[in-house]
This record gives C-alpha cells, sequence and structure tokens, in this order.
C-alpha cells in the first residue's frame, strides 16, 4: 500500500508517496534526487526516533492507515555537516496566514431567521 510523507527540516517541506515495502535507503535516495545530498549524508527521523536504513517503511510504523495523502506522516531530515558531524533535528513551525479582513469572514446574520422558519 501507498504510504504518503512529509519529510521536513528547517524551513524545507518535501511531500512525496511510497509503498510500505520501501526502506529508509531508497527514502534516502528520494531525497538524494531532490536536494542532491548522498544517502550517508542524511539522517531520517520518526518522532526523534533515528531510522534505520534497512528497515521498510512499514517496519518503521509508516502504514496507509497512519499516512493518509489528507494527513502525511512527517519524517524529519537532519544532514551531515563539514565537519562529519549530524546536525541536530530541526523543524520550524510552518506559518500562520493572516487574519481574514472583516468583508471576507462570514455573516451569521441571516442563520436564525432561517433555523426559526425550519421549524
Amino acid at each position: 500500500m501507498d504510504v504518503f510523507l512529509m519529510i521536513r527540516r528547517h524551513r524545507t517541506t518535501i511531500f512525496t508517496d511510497a509503498k510500505e515495502s520501501t526502506t529508509v535507503l531508497e527514502l534516502k535516495k528520494v531525497v538524494e534526487g531532490i536536494l542532491k545530498r548522498l544517502p550517508e549524508d542524511q539522517r531520517l527521523y520518526k518522532d526523534d526516533q533515528l531510522l534505520d536504513d534497512a528497515k521498510t517503511l512499514g517496519d518503521c510504523g509508516f502504514t496507509s492507515q497512519t499516512a493518509r495523502p489528507q494527513a502525511p506522516a512527517t519524517v524529519g531530515l537532519a544532514f551531515k555537516s563539514m565537519d562529519d558531524l549530524f546536525e541536530p533535528l530541526r523543524i520550524d513551525q510552518f506559518s500562520s496566514p493572516p487574519e481574514l479582513p472583516d468583508v471576507m469572514k462570514p455573516q451569521d446574520s441571516g442563520s436564525g431567521a432561517n433555523e426559526q422558519a425550519v421549524q
């Protein structure tokens, strides 16, 4: 079955899908194709837990029930730095949209009259 993933590092987010039988190493190769960083220079995490390259996504707990298209599972990504040490996992929060202007907010003034008419 397909799993839908959101791979996140700092402010970068990659949406992708894979099979439950895909290994973590194969997922790193997908990241390599996008961000041009070698698999050995990447670490992938699920809930701050480092994922083993040899395990499948299903073995790591990513299933079609937990990683759906409308609610993809989050995978953390960290890179190896120039000094051969891995950076700490960091995922920045999404920005919040500004509040809607008053003219665009839904109007509730007529809903009370409609409810009384139905009764």
